[in-house]
């Protein structure tokens, strides 16, 4: 059986980094996901990926949540009642667009978040905050667990 763990970071990079080590220690790039706010803010220019450039002009591009490498499929922009544009990375991106009315803790659902938790994320996003998650088999719950803890995630958990 799989678990989500998820996971909250201050900046894009500490969750680009989190998911590249989740891809190097084995867990499947199909399987990560982020989640953020396009006009939030984070610590030390964390909405800029590795070339300056905003966000947004990477989604563009492909390539700026999840590194340089392309960590993360399926990046795209959304706008979300009540939270505004976002953008999401990996399959999680899907559930969001599918879900919009639902808003995050609704896309969250599928993916075996309780809705109150779900709704502690999105107010997570919708403060400037990057979510993580990434499904993991039982047995490498507390691995992914530790990678987000040790990129700087906090408010960690798995569902």
């Amino acid at each position: 059986m799989s678990k989500t763990v998820l996971g909250v970071f201050d900046d894009t990079h500490q969750a680009e980094r989190a998911a590249d080590e989740l891809q190097r220690r084995g867990f499947d790039r199909k399987e990560i996901s982020i989640v953020a706010r396009e006009s939030a803010r984070g610590h030390e220019g964390s909405r800029r990926d590795h070339g300056g450039s905003s966000i947004t002009s990477g989604v563009a591009t492909g390539g700026a949540i999840g590194g340089a490498a392309g960590l993360l499929a399926g990046v795209g922009a959304l706008s979300i009642p009540g939270i505004g544009p976002i953008v999401a990375a990996g399959p999680i991106a899907a559930a969001l667009s599918g879900a919009v009315t639902g808003g995050i803790a609704g896309g969250l659902i599928d993916w075996g978040i309780p809705e109150e938790a779900g709704r502690r994320y999105e107010e997570h996003v919708k403060s400037g905050k990057i979510v993580a998650m990434v499904k993991a088999d039982d047995d490498k719950v507390e691995e992914a667990s530790e990678i987000f803890r040790r990129n700087g995630a906090k408010d960690v958990e798995s569902h």
